[in-house]
């Protein structure tokens, strides 16, 4: 018996196992989808399917592999019968210096943040496309795609990349599928004291934020979980930046510190 004789929605959320994935798997199973939750590491990926909740299941996937992207996309099919949504989550870089990095590094790192949602995206409009509901695909990109991104110049491309991506599937795909870009800024998730150092630095990161501190993976979740539902039925093609404003303009705080007025 398939899994969707429960009448329950189907949604799939790539590197689902920490962080940003993870918060968006649980409010998406919170709000009545059965997860799946898309790890490299099934082992890790069933310990994130048990914290999601009891209908959640751990799919072993690499999205840089499209061997295993189809091998995913086929047993979702077989065994749901169906997918609904599906968040192309997975993504980052490491720092790294762009006059020196190779073509190897650079390809790895277009690869995991654009070519792997390109190749995800096309596998489930084959299955979302025949469904008479058709299905939404929501593509998580980052800030670093819409301003200068130093030390990471080829993660900033990849991810500009994905929200014209986003733009021109969601042209492509519809009317049957939606296709929607979260664009997020600075997050506050359980590595973040490796990117901002500790509470000092981290409110300090805090307070060049609008609207005063960093998001919270729950800011992002909501926010995949609106774009999935019927209420954002007419929404599609489209980036919704999710970064509290963005960040306080730095020639602001250059004339203060020089006892200027703007």
């Amino acid at each position: 018996m398939k899994l969707t004789m429960q009448n329950k929605p189907v949604a799939l959320v790539t590197g689902a196992n920490k962080g940003i994935g993870l918060q968006i798997a649980k409010d998406l199973a919170e709000h009545g989808f059965t997860v799946l939750v898309g790890s490299r590491n099934l082992e890790r990926g069933h310990t994130a399917a048990k914290s999601v909740g009891a209908d959640a299941r751990a799919v072993q996937l690499d999205v840089t592999d499209r061997a295993s992207i189809t091998a995913a996309a086929q047993l979702i099919r077989d065994e749901f019968g169906r997918l609904d949504v599906l968040v192309n989550n997975a993504g980052g870089a490491p720092p790294s210096d762009t006059a020196t990095a190779s073509p190897r590094f650079t390809a790895s790192i277009v690869t995991l943040n654009l070519i792997a949602p390109f190749v995800f995206a096309q596998r489930a409009y084959a299955v979302m496309h025949r469904q008479p509901e058709g299905g939404v695909i929501v593509n998580i990109s980052s800030v670093s795609g819409l301003r200068p991104s130093p030390g990471t110049a080829a993660y900033g491309a990849a991810k500009a990349g994905l929200v014209n991506l986003t733009q021109t599937l969601g042209v492509e795909f519809a009317p049957k599928v939606r296709v929607v870009c979260v664009t997020v800024g600075l997050v506050r998730t359980e590595q973040a004291h490796l990117f901002y150092g500790d509470e000092r630095s981290i409110a300090a990161v805090d307070a060049t934020v609008p609207l005063g501190r960093m998001a919270e993976p729950a800011d992002v979740g909501d926010v995949c979980v609106l774009l999935a539902s019927p209420r954002a039925r007419y929404v599609t093609g489209v980036q919704v930046v999710v970064h509290g404003g963005g960040e306080w303009p730095a020639y602001l705080g250059a004339v203060e510190e020089s006892g200027g007025s703007p």
